[in-house]
């Protein structure tokens, strides 16, 4: 998987059902998990951080109306960013967002007090060079601070990535160990690098789509009931594998040396 199929899955249809199940932060957890995220990592007032893969925008409007930080966020799908910059307009919100992509981040270097991301950096093609992106564009002792979805512990096989990845547009996962030793290698001190909650929200998800949302989804869908059916068996597939921790999702926090 490549970055335009990453492009149009945000600029269409999918991008809108996983915005109907997930709200528009389009991560698991939500609210609760990006207060924990802010607050393990110490974000405070007045800190200047950046939203890498930064979708449509409420990470950083979170950031801000929460801890009174001073955001950028970058994307590459332009639908995104158009949606971002409309849904917080600069005269009101005074977040910057860009145009570009993450691994080449359109910021000079020791800008940002913190880097910021959330379920977002399993789509990046070059998780390495996201890594050191993030590391030139902090400065000395800044945060990075991202969750994201990880091949579990169980591990999965080599058809179950394939027909995983395939579904979700991802072009690989990490693993928490392998987060880890990339932070490392880039220069951080890596204070958290832990598996949180993940399968109760695929749970969740189905639970919506199958008793409360069929109508919304079949709606953005138009109304194309196969389709709809076999995403349906792409996402009980998910759960299997959540469940039996085959695929999860970990909390990252690292200090620039």
């Amino acid at each position: 998987m490549q970055l335009a199929d990453v492009q149009n899955v945000y600029a269409g249809a999918e991008g809108r059902l996983w915005e109907l199940v997930m709200g528009e932060q389009i991560h698991a957890g939500g609210f609760a998990s990006s207060m924990e995220l802010a607050t393990r990592a110490g974000i405070k007032p007045g800190m200047k951080g950046v939203d890498l893969c930064s979708a449509l925008g409420a990470g950083c409007r979170f950031l801000v109306m929460n801890f009174k930080a001073v955001m950028c966020g970058v994307d590459a799908t332009p639908h995104m960013v158009e949606e971002a910059r409309k849904r917080a307009p600069f005269e009101s919100w005074k977040i910057e967002f860009k145009l570009g992509n993450v691994l080449d981040v359109p910021c000079p270097s020791g800008t940002f007090d913190f880097v910021w991301g959330e379920d977002a950096w399993c789509y990046v093609t070059d998780k390495n060079k996201l890594i050191s992106e993030a590391a030139r564009v902090l400065k000395p002792g800044g945060i990075v601070a991202f969750t994201d979805w990880v091949e579990g512990p169980a591990g999965l096989t080599g058809e179950e990535a394939l027909r995983f990845n395939t579904f979700m547009k991802f072009p690989d996962m990490q693993t928490l160990p392998g987060y880890r030793a990339l932070l490392e290698k880039h220069g951080f001190d890596v204070r958290e690098a832990a598996p949180i909650e993940f399968a109760k929200y695929v749970d969740l998800y189905i639970a919506m789509l199958t008793e409360q949302l069929t109508f919304d989804a079949l709606r953005i869908l138009g109304g194309d009931m196969e389709l709809f059916k076999a995403m349906g068996a792409e996402m009980v597939d998910m759960q299997r594998k959540t469940h039996a921790g085959k695929i999860g999702r970990g909390r990252f926090i690292g200090l620039k040396k």
